[in-house]
């Protein structure tokens, strides 16, 4: 009788972890998602397009002007690489890139790094930038 009941609390426990595992699984398919379309918007160029993937939230206590977005044409994006990827203790996801980039109006490429972090949002059941967009005058 003992080994009936200690095999259907096993049985239970490992049912209860399933839609946990199945639940972690979907977020990270949804974070590979969103950071390979964010990623092929900046190597296009694409910045409009970029911040979209930008937390509302963000977006808010930092709008972007056209002005801002112009200033984004004066480059291009030669090579975008992750370089790491880890958790955060909130949940976040941060990943270290490495971007070359190339100023249009001298021809100089020079290399640069920055770090976005990834929140899950469960209300609407997506990842957000909480970063903006890299900031590719970083001195200059």
């Amino acid at each position: 009788m003992r080994v009936i009941v200690k095999w259907l609390l096993a049985a239970g426990l490992v049912l209860a972890l399933v839609p946990a595992a199945a639940q972690g699984r979907l977020q990270r398919g949804k974070l590979q998602e969103v950071q390979d379309a964010y990623a092929a918007s900046i190597r296009w160029g694409d910045f409009e397009n970029a911040w979209k993937a930008v937390d509302p939230a963000y977006k808010a206590e930092h709008p972007m002007t056209e002005l801002e977005f112009e200033r984004y044409q004066q480059v291009q994006i030669s090579g975008y690489r992750d370089l790491s990827t880890s958790g955060g203790p909130d949940g976040t996801v941060e990943r270290a890139i490495e971007l070359r980039v190339i100023n249009k109006h001298t021809m100089a490429e020079r290399t640069m790094r920055y770090r976005e972090r990834w929140r899950w949002d469960p209300e609407v059941k997506r990842w957000w930038l909480v970063v903006g967009l890299p900031d590719l005058w970083n001195g200059e």
